[in-house]
Order: C-alpha cells, then structure tokens, then sequence
C-alpha cells in the first residue's frame, strides 16, 4: 500500500495487519513509513517498509516486485498516496496542477499497472484507489484535486470492467472530511464549518475509512467491482456543496 505513513494510510496498514495481512507499506518520505511498520510489529504484525516515489514507474515496479519476492505474492493493493493544494481553476500554478494530477492520478495509474501485471498470472486479486468525495462533485477552489480524483474514479470503473473476468475486483474509496494531516486545521471555526457540512455532526476517523478498504478488500465484498464507496458522513446527501 502506498501513502501509508500517517492518516488513512497508517490506519488502513494496521488494519490489514490486524487481519493477518502481511504488508508492505510504501511512501516518499522514510520517517512516517518505517514508524506504521514499527507499530505493525509492536502488534504483533508483520511488516515491510519500502521507500516509493509513486510518479515513477521504475519505484512502483520495484515496490511490486519486492513485495512479490519477500511473500510469494500480492493479493491485495491499496493505492492511497496523494496531496492536495487548494487553489481556484484560474490561481493553481502549472507547476501545482502537473505535481497534483501526478500524484493523485499518474501515480494511481501506475500503480494499477504493476499491481495488474502480479495478479493476472495468479488468477485475481483486489485493488483499492483513493477517490474522494470530490471525485463525486465540483468542490470549488480545489480545480486540479478534483479533477484528480475524478480521474480515479473514472480509472477505477474502466479498469474494474477491463479485468473482472481475471477475477481482479478494483474498487475506489472515497473519503470526506477526515481527521488527517491534509486536514489538520488550527481555526477551530473552521473545523465546526466542515463538521456542520456533515450528517454525523463531525469528522470522520482514519480508521473508519481503513475498515471500507479492508471490506472492499474481502470476500465479503465479493460482488462489488467498480465501485466508488463513499465514506463522508453524509455530506454527499445534502447538495449542494459550497465550503
């Protein structure tokens, strides 16, 4: 799994672990992804840490490869790994919209690629991309995030139909507002404006978004392909969305 360093990819790396997964959590940065493998451990757990820079397709292809050879194969993915910028259509500089559709959608892409490539000759396996609830709708003053991850989701359906006879479920997650480092805002106000946007009356938890990965993951969602769940506490409910 990629962008398992703090967050949802922290949360999501324990609970596989927590389920017996054996996981090989992937991230830019070394710090927060060797931590998520020492706190695996400390449960109990098993756990690889493999330094991945997603928007290059010779460190997806290692990541793959190195996960395929340390255990034998690779049943589940989880392609978390993004960023965000807030910025209107007309004030994201091009170099912010080429890092973020990189990021957010290449580095998905490529992902998919790899993880594809390990799972057909065994018969299948399942995918989980990181969407957003924006990949759902038009969140203004956030252009190229939401293109990205309208990209995902659109991905994650094509790929979905292209693979479902090699028995290969690709589904997408699409998260709300969730207590995250991308969230971490010190305006109190702010965070009671977001949580009012809510059915729930809050943020939701990283681990409420890892428990929708480890389903989507399951047999118990075993007819479920193409899918873009989303995990936002209601928000998506109460159109239209203006923040």
């Amino acid at each position: 799994m990629t962008g398992g360093s703090s967050g949802i990819g922290r949360a999501t790396a324990l609970a596989f672990a927590r389920e017996g997964a054996r996981v090989v959590v992937a991230n830019r940065g070394v710090a927060g992804g060797e931590e998520t493998v020492r706190l695996i451990g400390e449960r109990g757990g098993e756990a690889l840490f493999v330094q991945t820079d997603v928007v290059r397709s010779a460190d997806v292809e290692a990541l793959v490869a190195t996960a395929v050879e340390r255990y034998g194969r690779l049943d589940f993915a989880f392609n978390n790994a993004g960023n965000g910028v807030r910025a209107h259509t007309a004030d994201i500089t091009e170099e912010q919209w080429d890092d973020m559709i990189d990021v957010n959608l290449k580095g998905v892409w490529l992902c998919m690629w790899h993880e594809i490539l390990q799972m057909l000759p065994r018969g299948g396996g399942a995918i989980v991309n990181m969407s957003s609830m924006v990949g759902m709708v038009g969140l203004p003053g956030n252009a190229a995030y939401t293109a990205a991850k309208h990209g995902v989701a659109g991905l994650t359906r094509v790929a979905a139909r292209e693979y479902a006879g090699a028995g290969i479920r690709i589904n997408a997650v699409c998260p709300g507002f969730i207590e995250a480092p991308m969230t971490a805002w010190d305006d109190p106000a702010t965070v009671g404006q977001v949580s009012a946007l809510t059915a729930l009356g809050r943020m939701g938890g990283p681990e409420e978004v890892a428990e929708a990965v480890i389903w989507l993951c399951s047999d118990a969602a075993s007819h479920a392909t193409g899918h873009p769940l989303v995990v936002d506490g209601g928000v998506l409910a109460a159109l239209p969305l203006a923040w």
